[in-house]
């Protein structure tokens, strides 16, 4: 084995890391082809938790001991798998919520109040002096929230302070000062905005089904800052189309990048390319713990923030 450990990195995007570990590790791109000379050497893998793990290459690496994820959340990450096999994990948590609530919120904000159309308009030459378009008020929206944990609170205390009033749904009861509905079909029955806030696993993967969307309504407006899985893209697509559902703001996707023309006739949407928790602070907090995690797991410490659930 080599004097330093060795890390690698899965997934391309995450490539401007290699700058900042490469003065205390060897590290190896795995997009540039399995390290197959350094297969001893590797101790940790870096990851973006909505990528699935490799295990077959994982099984590969005999000194593997490490999946440091990068990202606060990890739900493509087979945790009980990895625990099995004596590997830690761990990742980013309480960095970006903040972040990706301002981005729900500007979603929201955004579609409601026809910023991004408006402007579609104006740079069209289509603004008459004599048309006026009319937008409703955020005032007294009622904002359904599914999965409230730090990033669906943080909605939460954003819609208040735009005086919507906000309910909630999930699968478990937890202490709240906003109510919770019986099921996410009735949150949605009583929503004008329903916003999707929670990770996915395998028990809601496409919890947000026809049924849901047409609950929501002609009227209402779907926005997504969670994970693409949740909702059953190709109904949201026909609910738009058909009029069902009144508007969906995205920020993710059921595959990423996403095939723009599976947007191209979907009308009354916000898109944005995943990008919600992504400031410039945010990555700089996930750089930092990153670095913590493996600098204490590879030298023999407890991690900085393991997964714990």
């Amino acid at each position: 084995m080599t004097q330093r450990p060795a890390v690698l990195i899965m997934q391309r995007h995450l490539a401007p890391l290699t700058g900042f570990l490469e003065s205390a590790y060897d590290v190896y791109r795995f997009w540039e082809g399995p390290p197959v000379e350094a297969a001893h050497d590797i101790r940790a893998l870096v990851v973006a938790g909505e990528f699935e793990l490799d295990k077959a290459l994982i099984e590969s690496l005999p000194n593997l001991i490490h999946i440091a994820c990068f990202t606060a959340g990890y739900d493509r990450i087979d945790v009980d798998w990895c625990r099995a096999r004596g590997l830690i994990v761990t990742h980013a948590p309480g960095v970006n919520h903040e972040d990706v609530a301002d981005h729900a919120l500007g979603l929201i904000i955004a579609h409601r109040r026809g910023l991004v159309s408006g402007d579609r308009m104006l740079r069209a030459g289509e603004w008459k002096i004599e048309t006026r378009v009319l937008t409703p008020s955020l005032n007294g929206q009622r904002v359904g929230i599914v999965g409230l944990g730090a990033i669906g609170q943080a909605v939460a205390r954003r819609a208040e302070a735009m005086r919507m009033s906000v309910a909630w749904w999930g699968p478990r009861e937890k202490t709240s000062p906003w109510p919770r509905a019986d099921s996410v079909v009735a949150l949605a029955r009583d929503s004008d905005i329903l916003v999707i806030c929670c990770k996915v696993d395998a028990t809601n993967a496409g919890l947000i089904s026809e049924p849901v969307l047409q609950a929501l309504g002609p009227y209402g407006l779907l926005v997504n800052v969670s994970r693409g899985q949740i909702v059953d893209e190709p109904a949201l697509i026909a609910a738009l189309k058909s009029g069902t559902l009144g508007g969906a703001a995205l920020d993710v996707f059921t595959e990423e990048p996403t095939d723009p023309a599976l947007w191209a006739d979907a009308p009354n949407t916000v898109l944005t390319p995943h990008t919600g928790g992504a400031t410039t602070e945010s990555v700089q907090g996930m750089l930092m713990l990153l670095l913590q995690n493996l600098s204490a797991v590879l030298g023999g410490e407890p991690p900085r923030t393991p997964v714990t659930d």
